[in-house]
């Protein structure tokens, strides 16, 4: 590889990585819906588990098989990655929070398009689209739809801390799961679990133990969910893809501009600012599917078919 060449690749891979952090504050948006659309899921997926079997090795005492799982995990790869990730939540994070604030409804709107997009793009990685896969993926939107309808509108009102360090530990094991699941926020599951408002208040009180105990959930819950996601997708691949997909699907209803936009995941008929929302939900739909006929030019659901048989 020349370095032009290597130089491409790494910049193509921050850009993932940017894309990839600045929707970590977008309800309904996650940074594994960013990764399935850019086509680097199931590497993700796999590369974290390739560094949860070397960290099992690891603890079970056994130095070859841990150097063999560090020789076969893809350290640049990763780490630039990484960079485009922290970058794009840094630099990114605070204009979209600013735009989320001011333009709810019309932000909803392009991620919803977005969303559809990256929903069609989905589709098309289905190697034989069964009965079962279209089952599995209306499963999961419905469910998802109806556990959104949980949220309240509005934030938590920050407490003081008072669960004990085992609630934070499984919260962060939870929660952390979202990173990897199109559609899910692991502030949303914290929500759920009655731990956001908790974690807000350890954040603000630095109180460094609960923190730990929480970040050490997060990495213990990441690795294990992670194996088992890799090993599902290595051995069930659709079904799997269709049930993120409906996933993606049942989060439409926090990206539904109307009445309050990204504020609520109340549902109404289009009302007030319409054409805003329309023409960039509209907007974020063509350019999702552009950039996938682009990157994956003679990928189709024929093709794909035709290839996992001679396989």
């Amino acid at each position: 590889m020349t370095p032009a060449e290597r130089a491409r690749r790494t910049g193509g891979q921050v850009l993932r990585g940017l894309a990839m952090g600045s929707v970590e504050l977008v309800p309904g948006v996650s940074s594994g819906t960013v990764a399935l659309v850019l086509g680097i899921y199931e590497r993700l997926v796999h590369a974290i588990s390739t560094a949860a079997s070397a960290a099992g090795s690891l603890l079970r005492g056994r130095p070859r098989e841990t150097a063999r799982h560090l020789a076969a995990f893809p350290w640049g790869w990763v780490l630039t990655l990484l960079v485009g990730i922290a970058v794009g939540v840094l630099v990114l994070a605070g204009p979209l929070e600013r735009l989320l604030l001011d333009h709810p409804q019309a932000l909803a709107g392009l991620f919803f398009g977005l969303i559809v997009g990256a929903v069609v793009a989905c589709r098309r990685m289905l190697r034989r689209p069964t009965a079962a896969v279209g089952f599995a993926a209306a499963f999961a939107a419905v469910v998802f739809f109806l556990v959104l309808g949980l949220q309240t509108a509005g934030g938590d009102v920050v407490e003081d801390v008072s669960r004990p360090l085992w609630a934070f530990f499984l919260s962060g094991a939870v929660a952390v799961c979202a990173m990897i699941l199109p559609g899910v926020s692991g502030s949303f599951i914290l929500v759920l679990l009655g731990m956001y408002a908790q974690m807000l208040g350890a954040l603000n009180e630095r109180n460094l133990p609960v923190i730990a105990v929480f970040l050490l959930g997060c990495a213990i819950g990441l690795a294990s969910f992670a194996k088992v996601l890799d090993w599902l997708l290595a051995h069930h691949h659709d079904l799997v893809l269709g049930a993120l997909i409906g996933l993606m699907l049942g989060s439409l209803r926090l990206l539904w501009p109307w009445p309050h936009g990204l504020d609520s995941p109340e549902i109404g008929a289009p009302s007030g600012t319409v054409a805003a929302p329309v023409l960039l939900a509209v907007a974020g739909f063509a350019l999702v599917v552009l950039v996938d006929r682009l990157a994956h030019p003679g990928r189709t659901g024929r093709s794909e078919n035709v290839r996992s048989r001679r396989r």
